[in-house]
Order: structure tokens, then C-alpha cells, then sequence
């Protein structure tokens, strides 16, 4: 049984630029496929893809720290998808690689192992996706040392 409904509105602007409502008092965006396809005047499905485990990942490892009164402010996450064809020779998403960055040193933060034990669980768009696309995961502190 679903516990929610999110319904997103798109709507055909011209070739593959689309206008992306997400409700009332949300800012809507525009999408578009890159060139030839399209002119590359918004996110391509992909980054959106990418966008959607980068941010749900980041807001699951900060309600995770906060929940400790931790602060591991400025949060920073770069994700990559990897394009290519998979075994049918139809263009794919073969994998995900997300790098999240906390804003202080690790030894700052109490209870940080047991935080990156198991916040990624919590991630519902990135398990999700999971299921489909494999999700590489990293978690730096702000000095560069590898925490996950």
C-alpha cells in the first residue's frame, strides 16, 4: 500500500525542451536533450537521474548527523552516470557513482560510524534505483580522508 502520491507535470515546449511542473509553490524547470537531438537548454533525463540520488543521499546523511545534533555543514555531492549500451545494444544507464563530501573534518563529528552504516538505507530514491542501476558510494570528510 503507497503512503504517498508525487505527481510531476511535463509539457512539450518544442523538439525535446520540456517544461517540468512540480506543483503549486515549487519552481518549475526546463528540460532538453543535448544536441543533435535537442538544443541543451536544461538537464537531460540523466542528470536529473543523477540529481535525484545525489540529493536524496545528501538529505539522508544530514538527517542522519542531525538526528546525533551533529553539524556537517557544507554538505557536497558529485554524481556521476555512466552511459552506455548494455547487451542489447540499447543506450542505458550501466552504473552510478556518487561522491558525497562532509563540510568538516571526520573527527568532529560523534556516532559517524554508526551514521555511515546505515543512512544510505534510508536513501528512498537511491535504493530504488538500485534495484535497477548499480550505485557506487563514497563519503569524504573536508580533509579528503575516505570514510565510506
Amino acid at each position: 500500500m503507497s503512503e504517498k502520491i508525487v505527481t510531476v507535470e511535463l509539457k512539450q515546449r518544442q523538439d525535446y525542451r520540456f517544461d517540468v511542473d512540480f506543483g503549486p509553490g515549487i519552481p518549475g524547470l526546463t528540460t532538453d536533450e543535448p544536441p543533435p537531438l535537442g538544443t541543451g537548454m536544461g538537464p537531460t533525463p540523466v542528470q536529473l537521474l543523477c540529481a535525484a540520488v545525489g540529493n536524496c543521499l545528501s538529505d539522508s546523511l544530514l538527517f542522519a548527523l542531525r538526528k546525533f545534533k551533529q553539524n556537517p555543514e557544507p554538505l557536497r555531492a558529485s554524481v556521476t552516470g555512466e552511459v552506455g549500451r548494455n547487451a542489447e545494444g540499447r543506450v542505458r544507464v550501466l552504473k552510478i557513482t556518487a561522491i558525497m563530501h562532509l563540510g568538516v573534518p571526520a573527527g568532529q563529528l560523534e556516532h559517524l560510524d554508526r551514521v555511515l552504516g546505515q543512512f544510505e538505507a534510508f536513501c528512498t530514491v537511491t535504493q530504488s534505483v538500485g534495484q535497477g542501476i548499480p550505485i557506487e558510494l563514497q563519503v569524504l570528510d573536508s580533509t579528503g580522508q575516505r570514510l565510506k
